[in-house]
């Protein structure tokens, strides 16, 4: 997991080959302007807008997850979120059937080991190690998710 803001975000494009397609979408769209809802950026490369209320942490824990096949980069950009987030390697009780392979999601049934705020113009990184449960928070939060194929 890495958390930083948008303004850094070129410090990260040797980490992969389309880091700097996503960073370089993020740092020159009005994010703001941005409808709800799922495109691709470029190729291996989607995005996806919400603007919802945020949840608590009990709920928010139902969708505690992780990806195989894709890094996340979520972006706060409008309002405080908080978001759980376990290593993966910590995380044994897979809730229902496991991966969805379609969706590209396990879901699990613990508890985070910390939890961390982010406000506009932040981001975090998570890689298929880390289980995360976004959207914690009160009032909207729009926020913006890369996700960016391994």
């Amino acid at each position: 997991m890495i958390l930083d803001t948008l303004n850094n975000g070129e410090k990260y494009y040797s980490l992969h080959p389309n880091f700097k397609v996503a960073f370089d979408y993020l740092n020159s769209t009005d994010l703001n302007a941005l409808e709800v809802g799922k495109f691709e950026i470029a190729p291996g490369v989607k995005a996806i807008v919400s603007d919802s209320e945020g949840k608590t942490a009990e709920v928010a824990l139902q969708k505690f997850e992780c990806h195989n096949k894709n890094i996340d980069i979520q972006v706060c950009i409008r309002g405080n979120e908080t978001i759980g987030w376990k290593p993966r390697q910590d995380c044994t009780i897979a809730k229902g059937d496991g991966y969805n392979e379609e969706k590209d999601v396990t879901f699990f049934d613990h508890t985070p080991d910390m939890y961390f705020g982010m406000k506009d113009g932040q981001f975090v990184i998570f890689y298929p190690e880390d289980v995360h449960a976004p959207i914690i928070g009160q009032g909207l939060i729009k926020k913006l998710v890369v996700k960016v194929a391994i």
